[in-house]
């Protein structure tokens, strides 16, 4: 009876064990999603992450892009309205 006993202890402290380290675990991942600051493309509206981004710099305001592409498409968007 003993032996059953321990055993149950021993089960429930593995679970409780098991529980915690993975709570542990989804909040470290929660931590670094909140970390990481996510930017929107202006050309095509796309999220993404500060460190993933293609930066542009316009009269000292920085612009975050997706891609080349969408970086030149934004400065030829300048080029057309600063020629009207």
């Amino acid at each position: 009876m003993r032996l059953l006993v321990w055993c149950l202890l021993l089960y429930i402290g593995y679970r409780l064990l098991k529980s915690a380290l993975s709570a542990e675990k989804s909040t470290g991942a929660a931590r670094r999603a909140v970390d990481e600051e996510t930017v929107r493309d202006p050309i095509c509206g796309v999220y993404l992450s500060r460190d993933d981004a293609v930066v542009g710099t316009l009269e000292g305001t920085r612009h975050y892009f997706c891609s080349l592409d969408c970086l030149e498409k934004f400065r030829e968007q300048l080029d057309h309205t600063s020629q009207s």
